[in-house]
């Protein structure tokens, strides 16, 4: 007797939906991307009980006809696609014909459309694998599905389902990502028969300010740049707005919400050196390429995706937000009712210094600084300006003091600006350090005099083992001793930091990433961890010269916003946020 035997259609429908519908948010998204692929201007949710109870979705597409009822309920029956060659350049949303036939399998199921320019609307029902009959119903237009208790039939499913609250929070989630995705498009939502957001047709920053918050807005950057036949538009939020979990991240591919390792990983990469490796971004981002160089038919939930030129896409994603986060922003300059300043074109990283370079004791000054500033630095700031002449005043302004022996104040044309000088410094450093190392300028300073430092032996091991490596980042340590280590050289860049403090600092990094190939690819972290320990400290008393060749250096510094660990270097006050601190003109 054989033991092969086919399985019945009602089991097969539920192991199905077991891989398409695992919760009632994911049902829900399947039921919204019908209603896209509708042509549905408008989509209304309702919701019971988190969608266990009941889930609704109306929405004002072109319907089904009649005749198509019954089979919009069967496995496998789409009117979406008919060959290899329709699946290979899909552009719809859903094309699996599954959704509906799995969400009967597990719920009972009322699907109610009228196709445009019908004389009225058809009913079918769905449960327990059984389908009824069309029957005459009234509808204005449109389709209306309802899905009501959710694994009713399949009580193994059910009993994992989480809270009502938890359940609706996924719900909300999957029509957030819609609603982002589709901006063109209409959406409300209603739980337990109260209104919880509706969003009319808007562009796309709108829905991603009323979805996200204007917070979200005024601390990103607008993303739009094409490229042989790629393109990349959206919003990409500053490290200033970074969070501590991936809860505002949405990437799209041709409106088509996904989380995709590769695109995952070239966003994660343009922000490697603007933010704290414990904290996030966020992000509104739309990805277009042809629909045949992208491979949607990868998983049931069409989440993952596979290109066909993976490479190049990583590269496009990658170097179109590094720009666009490593350029300076003169919405952060702008006030109320003032005039926009130009964009500042990054300029290469400041040229190395001399022997000796940037440190503790010295900061050099840079050419382009006008000398006639100089000769009144002990003026008011009224007196430089006016020596400039016809000379634009810079974005970043004049310094006029210090506060704390922690930030500079300087005036610009929008009125005081507040510069952290440590972490300004620190990126300016860092910056310098990633393009001499890029370039093999790096230069090393020897020390007039060794230092040595008794160092456990794990540093001596490390030191040993990853000699060139060191030298590679201009650094000689040697073994002195049995139970001591010699400093003979470091970066010029930071000849004049604690020796010993970065010599253990560098060891202790090499130990903690491994091997060679491991320190390469993590090579920037170590630069960043350099750059921190020889930018000017807090409490040291800068001059009035040495705070202005600071500002410029930023001005012409990548991603001077931020500092190696995302947070920002300066910020604006304009002289209306001084006259309303002020309460001037109440």
């Amino acid at each position: 007797m054989s033991k092969i035997r086919p399985l019945p259609d009602l089991l097969i429908s539920q192991i199905a939906a077991g891989e398409v519908v695992e919760r009632p948010a994911a049902a829900l998204k399947e039921l919204v991307e019908n209603s896209l692929d509708a042509g549905a201007g408008e989509i209304r949710v309702d919701l019971e009980e988190g969608g266990v109870r009941l889930i609704r979705v109306a929405d004002d597409g072109q319907g089904i006809a009649a005749a198509d009822l019954g089979h919009a309920l069967a496995r496998h029956a789409t009117s979406k696609i008919a060959s290899l060659a329709d699946l290979e350049a899909v552009a719809s949303m859903g094309f699996r014909g599954e959704a509906l036939a799995s969400i009967a399998a597990v719920a009972r199921l009322a699907l109610t459309s009228r196709e445009t320019g019908g004389g009225h609307a058809w009913r079918i029902t769905a449960a327990d694998g059984r389908v009824g009959a069309p029957e005459p119903a009234a509808l204005g237009r449109g389709t209306v599905v309802e899905v009501r208790d959710l694994f009713f039939n399949t009580p193994a499913r059910r009993k994992f389902l989480k809270t009502v609250a938890t359940e609706y929070g996924h719900c909300e989630e999957a029509l957030r990502r819609a609603a982002l995705a589709r901006p063109a498009v209409a959406f409300e939502l209603r739980h337990n028969g109260r209104v919880a957001w509706r969003l009319p047709r808007q562009g796309a920053g709108e829905r991603a300010v009323a979805l996200l918050g204007e917070e979200f807005e005024t601390a990103a950057r607008t993303i739009d740049e094409a490229a042989g036949g790629l393109r990349l538009t959206g919003l990409a939020g500053l490290p200033a707005y970074s969070r501590a979990g991936r809860d505002a991240q949405y990437l799209f591919v041709n409106g088509r919400y996904v989380r995709d390792k590769l695109l995952g990983h070239a966003v994660r990469e343009a922000y490697r050196d603007i933010l704290h490796y414990n904290r996030h971004p966020a992000y509104v981002l739309y990805f277009e390429l042809p629909p045949a160089q992208v491979d949607v038919n990868v998983h049931p939930a069409k989440t993952e995706v596979r290109f066909r030129q993976g490479q190049a896409v990583h590269q496009f994603v990658f170097h179109v937000l590094e720009r666009a986060l490593g350029r300076v922003a003169p919405s952060r300059l702008e006030g109320e009712g003032s005039v926009a300043l130009p964009d500042v074109t990054p300029a290469p990283a400041p040229t190395l210094p001399p022997q000796g370079g940037w440190s503790q004791q010295v900061m050099p000054l840079r050419a382009a600084e006008p000398r006639s500033y100089y000769a009144m630095v002990a003026d008011a700031l009224a007196e430089p300006a006016q020596a400039a002449g016809s000379e634009a005043m810079p974005p970043l302004g004049y310094a006029i003091g210090q506060v704390g022996g922690i930030y500079i104040l300087a005036e610009n044309d929008h009125g005081l600006l507040v510069v952290d000088m440590h972490a300004a410094h620190e990126r300016i450093l860092y910056e310098g350090l990633k393009a001499a190392l890029a370039e093999g300028r790096l230069a090393a300073q020897p020390l007039l005099i060794p230092l040595v430092f008794q160092a456990s032996a794990l540093e001596m091991a490390t030191a040993t083992e990853h000699a060139t490596m060191l030298a590679q980042m201009s650094f000689e340590i040697s073994v002195a001793s049995p139970t001591h280590l010699a400093v003979r050289a470091v970066p010029a860049m930071l000849a004049g930091a604690d020796a010993e403090r970065l010599a253990r600092e560098v060891l202790q990094d090499i130990h903690a990433f491994g091997a060679s190939q491991a320190l390469t690819a993590r090579r920037d972290e170590m630069l960043a961890t350099l750059a921190c320990h020889g930018a000017v400290r807090a409490h040291r008393r800068l001059t009035l010269p040495e705070m202005n060749a600071l500002l410029r250096d930023m001005e012409h510094t990548e991603r001077a916003d931020q500092c190696n660990h995302g947070r920002p270097t300066w910020f604006q006050l304009t002289l209306a946020d001084l006259d309303r601190m002020f309460m001037r003109g109440k």
